[in-house]
């Protein structure tokens, strides 16, 4: 789970410089993809593999999801 939340974030990083927005290395040294709420360290995580598959696009990615003013980080 932390490998794909590191992969998702560095898309997201690349989408937003990409996008001319400056994302200060001083605030990504103090972020981490095992701080999530999807990262349950009390039990284990049901995922629907088919429907987490279907969602790829041609280079293995998932869409990013669209973040709420309310979630952590977006602001950045």
């Amino acid at each position: 789970m932390v490998c794909r939340h590191t992969d998702d974030m560095a898309l997201a990083v690349g989408e937003l410089r990409g996008a001319g927005r400056e994302v200060d290395a001083e605030v990504l040294a103090h972020i981490s993809p095992s701080r999530s709420s999807v990262v349950n360290y009390d039990g284990s995580i049901t995922v629907d593999d088919e429907h987490e598959l279907a969602r790829l696009d041609d280079h293995g990615h998932r869409p990013p999801r669209a973040a709420g003013m309310e979630d952590p980080g977006a602001g950045l």
